[in-house]
């Protein structure tokens, strides 16, 4: 069915979201390229409004608004986690989790599947994993807390996929705005909070101590909440302006994420949620692909056969 090829084909285009995010937040930090993002997808949404139409509602707009914030949360979390690693754990448990949570509902709710179906569903599950898969040497045990973190954060992905599943049939976009609007507003809000306590701290004077470490950038390294450190190590003067190249990268993986969105939304209205929400959760693929092709970066053989099990279960998810 057509909803099982736009499911998969929105996971890509969400892992290649996830790539341009992530080389964008390498220049302005994650907070920035995520708002940035927000306003991007926002923008093409509203472009997208009068081609693909859309009912105003309060259903839609709650709904929307909700799944906004809810995706805002599942971000946050989802970061935190990688960060404290391992990722070759973390991210295919976040990635199942994803998956499970929205499968078991929609499977309450009563979806069902031929014979073929279940077993693909099994598949997709299985390349789930492994897609998410990523190779670390000497990779440690996780802590408790990442572990718990990942799990909510694949939590929080599963409910945004249910919480766009409630929205009208007829009011095509209109969710996907309130959600771009509702999610623009936290990280923007969040991006002036940082940056007020930032210039609050920041050193008086040249003789200052240096505040805070990060990965080098040339003559400068960037603090993860995104502020540039000068070759001394003294922060910046903390600003809203943003280095313009990686502002363009992180408007790029907002339009794309936005795109991804509209694409699960059109799968949702002409599928069942248990099909669509498994495919989704191949997200990784798109990032890995984009990596191998632009970064040169290698792809695990254990993720080569995730792919193939991901295309050979909307293969058979197809047909059910």
């Amino acid at each position: 069915m057509p909803a099982a090829a736009l499911g998969l084909l929105g996971a890509i285009v969400y892992g290649s979201a996830d790539f341009l995010g992530g080389v964008a937040a390498r220049r302005i930090g994650p907070l920035r390229t995520t708002a940035v993002g927000a306003v991007a997808g926002l923008a093409l949404l509203l472009l997208a409004l009068p081609l693909v139409g859309g009912a105003w509602s309060a259903a839609a707009l709650g709904w929307g608004a909700l799944s906004g914030l809810v995706g805002t949360v599942a971000v946050a979390l989802l970061y935190a986690c990688l960060a404290i690693g391992p990722m070759s754990i973390l991210s295919p448990l976040t990635a199942l989790v994803s998956a499970l949570v929205p499968l078991t509902w929609g499977l309450l709710g009563g979806d069902r599947f031929e014979p073929v179906g279940y077993v693909a569903i099994g598949l997709a599950l299985v390349a789930v994993v492994l897609v998410g898969f990523v190779p670390e040497k000497d990779a440690v045990r996780p802590r408790p807390r990442a572990l718990g973190m990942a799990v909510a954060a694949g939590a929080m992905i599963g409910v945004f996929l249910i919480l766009l599943d409630q929205t009208p049939p007829e009011s095509g976009v209109v969710p996907l705005i309130a959600n771009r609007v509702a999610n623009a507003a936290v990280m923007w809000t969040v991006v002036a909070l940082v940056a007020a306590r930032a210039r609050r701290r920041a050193p008086a004077t040249v003789g200052g101590t240096a505040a805070g470490g990060g990965a080098a950038t040339g003559g400068r390294s960037v603090r993860p909440d995104g502020l540039a450190v000068r070759p001394g190590g003294l922060p910046d003067r903390p600003t809203m302006r943003l280095d313009s190249r990686g502002a363009g990268v992180a408007a790029a993986g907002g339009a794309f994420d936005a795109t991804a969105n509209l694409l699960i939304l059109v799968a949702l209205r002409l599928g069942d949620l248990a099909t669509v929400s498994v495919l989704t959760a191949l997200y990784p693929a798109g990032t890995i692909l984009l990596a191998a092709v632009v970064l040169r970066e290698r792809v695990a053989p254990v993720q080569w056969v995730g792919l193939v099990l991901a295309i050979v279960a909307a293969a058979l998810l197809a047909l059910s």
